[in-house]
């Protein structure tokens, strides 16, 4: 067959690609240019918007900053409630004070999900009270209310009411203004069943509506009296309406790094952060208040804590919380104590470890519905000599969650003592024998008395702890057998109340609220009641105490609340600690406060620390 494909064909084929290449270049360039101007039409309107805040700024009298990256405020603004950065302005003072560099610091595990307000652990928190605002915070040095996105605010004289002015002028990172719609929106997000949020959920119970008077007021009306409940409602960490409600439930349920807000730091993009990612949180350039001292906030997930040590000694990190033997030796390290300074913090916010008996699993009971058993458990666990074996006497034992220097805590209860052969009483008295001379505890039917302690890995000091307890139980015939699993597999062990036991943590307050630990009604829904305890007499006696304002009355009631837990013993309270911490000498103007240092991880709160100029080691991009 002939080929009829000649020349003349070939050249126009080939103009024939050239123009549809020519075509999807243009088409390619046209989309483009509409993202462009897209992009320069977002920015006008943010600049718009910022030329807006500028004026009612100007006109309320609050500080404001050119977001180009003036440090300088145009104004100043008399609080009513004190100056939110009264604690930094003090620390701008200072003869070596200057903003720039990074602090990086360590979670010591990985981290899940930052999803606001899906995350619930302490982790999240750390990364949450950086990027997030509420309406107060409360001032580590004086314990007073500051103001932060509220201006202003006042409380009824029944205690029932609620109203804050919001600030004006005051934007998300990603631009959109901040207005009463995001208050509402922000209560109503935690408040949606479908939000896989219980633990928030619980806190806001006592809250009966949340009312707009307007873009800048907010009512908040209480079902009844709360004693924190000008704190409850004050610290809402606040999101953008704008920016969430883009997604569905199901979303904002499964994607773990979806944050955004109007504090001082922002994650480089609020809705792609995965686990395994570095913890990064850059300046947030569009921020109301005083810019933020550092740069850029790292966490790392170093595990290992010799790696820890060796990166801290590296200069790779400028926060390392120690255990206490690297505590004492690194004391004593002449090149530690010449970059690094140290710091032996006793607070009530360090709160206290654990062990949770599990009293329900899959719907039966277990070992642990016996309350002779719990405290039996209790007794066989030598905390004195975990206190002074293991951590060095930096911890001591407790008989309950209240700090023991708090009014709340019943002096006259005291944690029960180590006592083997009154252990063995109390589980001879619940059916559990040796039976046959072997040193073993069975039951009637001969099955011996073995769990399995479900605990997080990577913290070799706790490791210690929990082989302690094995050995003393061990002794006494009681196997308990070792469940090590990573954060994000103990948080869904919790969740479906999945473990025999469980050894944990909870960080403290000023005045702690059992009512999410410890009510009967946290049980359901995720709650944090997940060893599924429930007593009547604890719940009368913490609801009757939130709603007490009178203070003598309500310190009687956690009293009450106190001797019952000691008698129950649903936990083994085992201890608290000090908070051992070494800190790189860059890092300026850490001192102690009444709630530990000067900045709390916790609180939504303006960090007064820096890094003078000429100690700075990563510059500004």
């Amino acid at each position: 067959m002939e080929n009829r494909f000649g020349f003349k064909d070939l050249v126009l084929a080939a103009l024939v690609v050239l123009l549809i290449v020519v075509v999807c270049l243009g088409m390619y360039m046209i989309d483009r240019q509409q993202k462009i101007l897209q992009t320069m039409q977002q920015d006008a309107r943010v600049r718009t918007g910022l030329l807006r805040d500028m004026r009612n700024s100007l006109h309320e009298g609050i500080a404001f900053r050119d977001p180009a990256g003036s440090d300088s405020p145009t104004t100043q603004k008399t609080y009513p409630h004190g100056d939110p950065f009264g604690n930094l302005k003090a620390a701008e003072r200072q003869p070596g004070f200057a903003r720039g560099d990074w602090i990086i610091d360590n979670f010591g595990t990985k981290l899940a999900k930052v999803n606001y307000p899906i995350a619930g652990d302490l982790y999240a928190y750390w990364v949450e009270s950086r990027i997030l605002e509420g309406l107060i915070y409360r001032d580590p040095e004086t314990l007073e209310y500051r103001p932060q996105l509220a201006r202003d605010w006042q409380v009824s004289e029944d205690g029932m009411t609620y109203t804050f002015q919001l600030r004006k002028g005051v934007r998300f990172s990603d631009g959109s203004p901040f207005t009463a719609d995001d208050v509402l929106f922000s209560y109503q997000l935690i408040m949606n069943p479908k939000i896989n949020a219980p633990r928030l959920r619980a806190y806001l119970q006592k809250v009966k509506s949340v009312e707009k008077k307007g873009d800048d007021e907010v009512v908040f009306t209480m079902t009844t009296p709360y004693y924190e409940s000008l704190d409850l409602c004050g610290t809402l960490s606040i999101v953008s309406k704008q920016f969430y409600s883009k997604f569905s439930d199901e979303e904002i349920n499964t994607n773990p790094g979806l944050l955004m807000g109007t504090g001082p730091y922002r994650l480089p993009d609020p809705k792609s952060w995965r686990p395994g990612q570095r913890m990064e949180m850059v300046r947030n350039d569009l921020y109301w208040g005083e810019q933020p001292t550092f740069d850029r906030c790292i966490f790392l997930e170093v595990e290992d804590e010799t790696a820890e040590e060796t990166m801290f000694g590296n200069g790779e990190m400028d926060v390392y919380a120690t255990p206490p033997a690297q505590y004492q030796r690194l004391l004593k390290d002449p090149n530690t104590s010449k970059h690094a300074n140290h710091y032996e913090v006793e607070s009530p916010m360090n709160g206290y470890a654990f062990v949770a008996w599990n009293e329900k699993r899959q719907g039966k009971g277990t070992l642990f519905t016996d309350a002779r058993v719990r405290r039996a458990m209790t007794m066989l666990t030598d905390r004195n000599r975990i206190c002074h074996d293991v951590f060095l006497d930096y911890a001591k034992p407790i008989s309950g969650p209240f700090a023991s220097s708090s009014p709340q805590a019943d002096p006259n209860i005291k944690p029960l003592p180590y006592d083997v052969a009154a252990a063995k009483k109390l589980l001879g008295e619940a059916g559990f024998k040796d039976r046959d001379g072997s040193g073993v505890l069975k039951d009637a039917s001969g099955k011996p008395f073995s769990f399995r302690l479900t605990y997080a890995t990577g913290n070799a000091t706790m490791e210690r702890v929990i082989l302690f307890m094995k050995d003393s139980y061990a002794r006494a015939g009681v196997t308990m057998e070792l469940d090590p699993v990573d954060w994000p597999n103990l948080q869904k062990k919790i969740d479906e109340r999945d473990f025999d036991a469980i050894t944990l943590a909870w960080g403290g307050a000023l005045e702690s609220d059992l009512y999410q630990e410890f009510d009967s009604s946290q049980i359901a829904d995720q709650g944090d009641d997940f060893m599924s305890y429930a007593n009547p007499k604890l719940d009368a006696a913490v609801e009757t105490a939130r709603k007490t304002v009178d203070v003598p009355k309500r310190m009687a009631l956690w009293h009450e609340a106190h001797r019952i837990l000691a008698e129950d013993q649903p936990y083994t309270f085992l201890f608290s600690r000090m908070s051992l911490r070494f800190m790189d000498k860059r890092i300026q103007n850490v001192k102690p406060s009444k709630v530990g240092l000067n900045y709390v991880y916790l609180y939504s709160m303006p960090n007064p620390w820096y890094v003078p100029l000429a100690m700075q080691k990563y510059k500004r991009p």
